[in-house]
């Protein structure tokens, strides 16, 4: 296991390198601003990428951090659960410098995130279009996925559960993890891996109350 601390460039170069094709299909659920997005972009220009992201706000910078390169990717205005329909979505906020803070809003309902990040704020919840991840791919007739990165602030075992079947055919899977539930209900590192028993860890980077993990399928 990777434990040094890494940059994010480093970590993306690092899961492109492990993709091993010019065009993966890569899923980015929770994609906020397109910051990640633009990154595989500039790494992988053939990526197949699909991005998934029920705030207003996010979505509106993600339209423009994008700019031209928002052609050679397909934005689902949505957040990814275990239901279709629709789900109270509880945006972030904050105060001062970090007035526009919009990075830790959630379909899970925050718990430990008021304490250890007492800066953020959650808003009152507005309701979101939501869909099962297995309908999704099944619409959009996708049988392998190469690769995703969810950034889904406690709402893990959400995804998981609307995406069993995705989730067997997928190589793959970069996400978060708290053991600490910032979020009502959400899953420790193990407890993400028990819900996956045919992914191993491949790299982790662990930071003070949570962490990343980049899970990869034993299948392939």
């Amino acid at each position: 296991m990777e434990k040094a601390t890494v940059s994010s460039a480093e970590v993306h170069q690092h899961i492109i390198s492990l993709l091993q094709k010019p065009n993966p299909v890569i899923l980015d659920i929770g994609c906020n601003d397109g910051t990640d997005t633009q990154q595989f972009l500039n790494l992988c220009p053939q990526a197949q990428l699909y991005c998934f992201e029920p705030d207003p706000r996010a979505i509106a910078r993600f339209k423009k951090k994008l700019g031209p390169s928002l052609s050679r990717v397909k934005l689902l205005e949505i957040a990814i659960s275990d239901r279709n329909g629709m789900i109270d979505f509880h945006p972030s906020n904050a105060d001062g410098d970090a007035k526009e803070w919009d990075l830790s809003g959630s379909i899970r309902r925050p718990k430990n995130h008021l304490t250890e990040y007492d800066w953020v704020r959650f808003d009152r919840p507005v309701s979101v279009e939501t869909r099962r991840l297995d309908d999704w791919c099944s619409e959009a007739k996708l049988n392998t996925i190469d690769f995703i990165w969810m950034d889904v602030q406690g709402a893990e075992a959400d995804v998981i559960a609307g995406g069993m079947q995705t989730l067997s055919n997928t190589r793959f899977v970069y996400t978060e993890y708290s053991d600490r539930e910032l979020y009502e209900g959400q899953l420790s590192l193990q407890a993400i891996l028990d819900l996956l028993p045919s992914f191993e860890v491949a790299s982790h980077y662990p930071r003070a109350v949570e962490g990343d993990v980049l899970l990869k399928n034993t299948r392939f």
